[in-house]
């Protein structure tokens, strides 16, 4: 870690360095100012990179984002200032998309793709009262999830713990609530449209 060395010869407090550096913009002040505090912020790096050589290269990273930050903050605690900017710095590389993971879901447990949108159908005011028709057709196991997934808004879970019911009931009574709605307001659709 020879990168880290402790060259520091002044004894100005860091408020006094970073006051020196705001008003001169000489980088041989701030130089000095960082270089007391490359082991926090290695360290810091080091945490969330695992990485020695990604660490480094963030060290140096955020000493060229001090050149133009530092002047624009202001500044009473350097150390603990510092140490916010370096974990910023860190959150910041791990969420590029580079970095950000992608996760497969089981499409099993997914819900299957109908061309239905029960969303689409009840924005639109006409069909209201065709819905609340076709929802009276359900049975009341499938009026009740559906009512509380599209109207209420709850989740899976929601509706079980409120229910009592299974995981996988619930999920049924959605799917086929859905699909009978969906056919019950074709019908009713259709026998508009032969008016």
């Amino acid at each position: 870690m020879a990168f880290l060395k402790n060259t520091s010869s002044h004894a100005l407090s860091d408020g006094q360095l970073v006051q020196q550096y705001k008003e001169t913009g000489d980088l041989a002040i701030l130089g000095e100012l960082y270089q007391r505090y490359m082991e926090l912020v290695y360290g810091v790096c080091l945490k969330y990179f695992k990485e020695p050589e990604t660490a480094k290269d963030a060290v140096m990273q955020i000493f060229e984002e001090l050149v133009t930050k530092l002047r624009r903050h202001e500044v009473d605690n350097f150390r603990g200032w510092l140490h916010q900017v370096a974990k910023n710095h860190c959150l910041m590389q791990l969420r590029t998309p580079r970095n950000l993971k992608t996760v497969e879901y089981n499409a099993e447990v997914m819900q299957n793709e109908e061309s239905v949108h029960l969303n689409g159908i009840l924005e639109k005011e006409e069909h209201f009262k065709q819905l609340e028709n076709c929802l009276g057709t359900l049975t009341s196991d499938q009026q009740e999830a559906i009512r509380l997934f599209y109207l209420e808004g709850k989740c899976y879970n929601e509706i079980v713990e409120q229910t009592g019911r299974e995981w996988n009931q619930v999920r049924s009574f959605i799917q086929n609530g859905r699909r009978n709605l969906k056919i019950c307001m074709e019908k009713s659709e259709s026998a508009l449209s032969q008016k």
